[in-house]
């Protein structure tokens, strides 16, 4: 896996869709600056993309240590924020050619498999997941987000997962609870 630079946003600048936390389909109720967001906890959108390859395994990565929440933490959904006036397929298409340089089949290449609001005192977003399997285009990784990447069975995940020590993003791990087996391949019998 290789990286090259990022495409540099300012996050002062970087305007977020904010969401009604009432409704579980998520409506648009306006746009705040990333800043603005993060600091006040404001209900917005987010996507997170399961990468699977031909056996199976899952895209776990290490969050890099510059990260404005949870640095340094593992993951196993690409993802981000849904900017203002962008869809939330658009946005995790955006996410997964940011994050690891893939480009997926815009009609079939990413399966809906959650949408579900998540919040504690850090985030507070409406989480639209999705499962996509890697056509073993080479990934690049984005310096400033992924630190390191590998792919990991599901057993092995799901046993770490169990391990509350583990340093693993709060919210993909409370997301993977509610996804009814997640670990199953639906590629493999």
């Amino acid at each position: 896996m290789s990286t090259t630079p990022p495409d540099a946003v300012d996050p002062a600048t970087e305007l977020v869709a904010l969401y009604d936390p009432r409704d579980p389909a998520g409506r648009v109720t306006g746009r705040a600056p990333r800043r603005e967001v993060r600091t006040r906890n404001l209900p917005h959108a987010a996507t997170g993309v399961l990468l699977r390859d031909d056996r199976g395994r899952v895209l776990v990565h290490r969050r890099t240590t510059a990260k404005d929440l949870n640095p340094g933490a593992h993951d196993c959904l690409a993802g981000g924020v849904v900017d203002a006036g962008e869809t939330p397929l658009a946005a995790a298409h955006r996410e997964l050619r940011e994050e690891l340089g893939l480009d997926v089949d815009p009609g079939t290449g990413l399966r809906p498999v959650l949408v579900r609001w998540y919040r504690d005192e850090t985030a507070h977003y409406l989480a639209h997941v999705y499962e996509a399997r890697w056509d073993g285009t080479p990934l690049v990784l984005q310096p400033s987000e992924v630190a390191d990447a590998w792919w990991e069975e599901t057993s092995t995940l799901r046993r770490r997962l169990l391990d509350s020590t583990w340093s693993f993003v709060p919210d993909t791990r409370e997301l993977l609870a509610h996804w009814p087996e997640w670990w199953k391949d639906p590629a493999r019998p």
